[in-house]
């Protein structure tokens, strides 16, 4: 197997704020794996929340190459347990590559992964546009500019609740929010009954991700479904979020993949919480890659590449929130321009 890795910095249509601070670009990675005359594409973004940079993205791959040379692909999950050893201290690089990996398992088998597994892709909910956290004014511009049935808004602000009210006066859209861990227990339990009577469907990582007892506290007392986000990163963290959550996020960034988190799909299942799949800011190649998991879930956030000006490929797309799903081999995504390495 030989594999490269491409490098670019993503920009931002508009500059986009949560709890924890803005950014206006995000470096990418993006990851080609062939074998046989096929290449697969997988993709990983930096994050300074968890400390990865494309550069470590880049190092930490680049250290397989002589590992890869002779390897015998076979299926992606086998290559996962197989390289999980190697890269599990950076779940983002090991994405990438799982991502790839897949699709270059779809090209080699000539099918959609959706079709792959046996999946229905007309039973995929409707992705929402997340609105970032703004001025009030800049966030209705938003809403005029970019129809949408479901908005996730981003909170975590001394104007919450105004927030929330001043946009549900411009839309009968689905409301969902996200507080990225910037609120109390106490914060969460009073936004959960005024933001039930505004029609909010549910509230996204309230409290910061080590607050477990406040938590238990929220889960008590909250009028609305909480779904975990920072609080649930990998398999093993599933379990942990029964009775503190009614549903988790999974990011396939943060979790190492496909791979696993199809496998947190059916964990969750299992437990009777209820299943999404979120994006970072990412191109069509990550976006496509989230779209055929879609099927298996409750709710699914990929507008990442909406959010970019230089998006590097084209792929599975969304039209007012529905998945629009090709019939490309593997992720269905493809480069339209060649990403500058840095």
């Amino acid at each position: 197997m030989q594999l490269k890795i491409k490098k670019q910095t993503l920009q931002l249509k508009q500059t986009f704020t949560i709890s924890r601070g803005s950014r206006t670009s995000v470096d990418n990675a993006i990851v080609l794996l062939s074998f046989n005359g096929f290449t697969g594409l997988g993709e990983a973004t930096a994050n300074p929340y968890y400390n990865i940079t494309t550069d470590l993205i880049e190092q930490d791959l680049l250290a397989l190459e002589s590992f890869l040379a002779d390897y015998q692909f076979i299926n992606p999950e086998k290559l996962w347990q197989d390289v999980f050893p190697l890269l599990q201290a950076n779940p983002f690089a090991l994405c990438a590559l799982d991502e790839a990996a897949h699709d270059l398992y779809g090209k080699i088998n000539n099918q959609p992964l959706y079709k792959l597994w046996n999946l229905d892709y007309s039973k995929a909910p409707l992705s929402n546009y997340t609105l970032g956290i703004d001025k009030i004014p800049e966030m209705i511009n938003k809403i005029k500019e970019m129809p949408w049935p479901v908005y996730k808004i981003k909170l975590g602000t001394a104007h919450d609740l105004e927030i929330v009210k001043a946009l549900r006066k411009e839309t009968d859209a689905i409301l969902r929010v996200d507080a990225n861990g910037g609120w109390t227990a106490e914060q969460c339990i009073s936004f959960s009954k005024e933001f039930k009577n505004l029609g909010v469907e549910f509230i996204e990582q309230p409290l910061p991700a080590e607050e477990h007892e406040a938590m238990k506290e929220a889960f008590k007392y909250s009028e609305l479904p909480l779904v975990a986000d920072e609080s649930c990163i990998v398999e093993s963290d599933v379990p942990k979020c029964k009775g503190l959550f009614h549903g988790v996020n999974i990011k396939l960034m943060k979790c190492g993949g496909i791979t696993p988190a199809r496998r947190m799909v059916k964990a969750a299942r299992s437990l009777g919480m209820k299943v999404m799949v979120g994006c970072m800011t990412e191109s069509s190649v990550g976006i496509s890659s989230i779209a055929h998991i879609a099927p298996e879930l409750d709710y699914v956030d990929m507008d990442g590449a909406l959010l970019i000006k230089n998006d590097p490929a084209s792929g599975i797309a969304l039209d007012y929130g529905k998945i629009v799903y090709n019939e490309l081999p593997g992720n269905g995504a493809a480069l339209t321009a060649d990403p500058i390495i840095n």
